[in-house]
């Protein structure tokens, strides 16, 4: 009976040591998507904003059946000696993947995607970690030395010209993975800070970063802090990449490339191949089922987004314009009100993200998760809404506390004169 106890115990360890190298690895966990993203842009990077702000380069991300462009921008690091790995859309079989960027403290692989700006495709080059410093690369990255003291200079040779985004198939990138990136691909890791996630977002949602309407060439290529889109420090593309299409020939595997490049790390035994129509996953999501079959008609969908499955869905609600009353302190009292509840939801979508990706680990691997997962879903999706309707009247009740001191701040009209009629 104790022996049956004790194999019980090891497998058991065993079972939770395979979960913890999982979340911690380098994992694909994307879509797979028949039509290739489109070339990188060029454009030009921001000056940074100040020291610890590392530079994170832009991207194409998929989402409503179109990429869309992710701005370059310089993000805060969570903690001291932590770089930033790139994202990167890799080949796998039957279509293209995407592996979520992290921090940790070293870089790991990108797929050799040429970024620019110290990402020439192994490590990064724009700076380092420096006695709890930040030393900022002055060849690669564009500092204010009045910001930024903490620089060096030493030339990085970028190969300037490629600007292949994707990595793997055909036309993609021929590069593998290094022991030393492998490695760093299995370090502990910390997933992109709620700032990104914001920026991510609002990307999604700005309709001119898609690449049916820039094509190739977004209007906001790089920002100086996250979510900065519409502030002096964005700038556009100087130059747009190709927009690939579903007749091109990129989505066939070369004759000569068997199974999975070596590039990539392998993923769970319980991942399967995905349906194209699938809108693209981080790192640390498993495979939703196909709900295609309860999408509204077309005409529809147009004009009415769909609903948020995951926390990660929600687009956060646009930020009011900045009340001017006529009283200076009523209306920097509500600034700091709204700025208050902008972070305590950023935090509960944080929060509720976290607990759902928990859940999706939770299950067993497949085929046995099939009739586990979709009320998993449904109750994720009932989760979000809940949060969502939570967040909006909270945001309404707000602005709606604010109207009565406006009106307070008003002037009352005087009482008309005796004698004479009212105006």
């Amino acid at each position: 009976m104790r022996f049956i106890l004790s194999v019980r115990s090891l497998l058991f360890a065993l079972v939770l040591l395979a979960i913890s190298a999982a979340s911690s690895a380098q994992i694909g966990f994307g879509v797979s998507i028949n039509i290739a993203p489109p070339e990188l842009p060029v454009y030009d990077q921001p000056i940074a904003p100040g020291d610890g702000y590392i530079w994170t380069p832009g991207y194409w991300a998929y989402g409503d059946d179109d990429y869309y462009w992710v701005p370059g921008t310089w993000v805060m690091a969570p903690e001291v000696g932590y770089l930033w790995t790139p994202g990167y859309w890799g080949w796998d079989n039957n279509g293209y993947l995407f592996h979520d960027g992290y921090w940790g403290t070293q870089v790991g692989f990108y797929g050799g995607i040429n970024y620019g700006y110290g990402y020439g495709g192994r490590g990064y080059e724009g700076g380092r970690w420096d006695n709890g410093h930040f030393d900022y690369n002055q060849s690669v990255s564009h500092v204010d030395v009045s910001r930024n003291r903490n620089v060096y200079n030493t030339r990085v040779n970028e190969n300037g010209g490629n600007r292949v985004s994707f990595n793997g198939g055909n036309g993609g990138v021929q590069v593998r993975a290094t022991s030393q990136e492998e490695a760093a691909g299995r370090e502990h890791h910390i997933a992109p800070v709620a700032a990104q996630t914001q920026h991510y977002q609002s990307a999604r949602a700005n309709p001119e970063l898609r690449a049916s309407s820039n094509h190739g060439k977004p209007p906001i290529a790089a920002t100086e802090k996250p979510g900065a889109f519409k502030e002096s420090g964005a700038v556009g593309a100087r130059e747009g990449g190709a927009v690939h299409t579903a007749n091109e020939n990129n989505n066939a595997r070369p004759a000569n490339e068997t199974a999975r490049p070596n590039n990539e790390v392998a993923r769970p035994a319980n991942e399967t191949a995905r349906p194209t129509s699938e809108v693209a996953r981080p790192t640390n999501e498993t495979a939703r089922p196909e709900t295609g079959s309860n999408r509204p008609p077309a005409a529809v969908e147009n004009t009415r987004p769909a609903p948020a499955v995951h926390a990660k869905d929600i687009t956060p609600a646009q930020r009011p314009a900045a009340p001017n009353t006529g009283n200076a302190k009523n209306d920097m009292r509500f600034q700091q009100q709204q700025q208050k509840l902008e972070t305590q939801q950023v935090k509960e979508r944080q929060n509720l993200q976290t607990k759902q990706e928990q859940d999706h680990q939770r299950l067993p691997q497949k085929p046995a998760n099939e009739p586990k997962q979709q009320p998993l879903e449904q109750k994720h999706q009932q989760q979000t809404q809940q949060l969502e309707q939570k967040h909006t009247q909270q945001q309404q009740q707000l602005q709606q506390r604010q109207q009565p001191v406006a009106h307070a701040a008003a002037p009352a009209p005087k009482p008309p004169e005796k004698g004479k009629p009212a105006s």
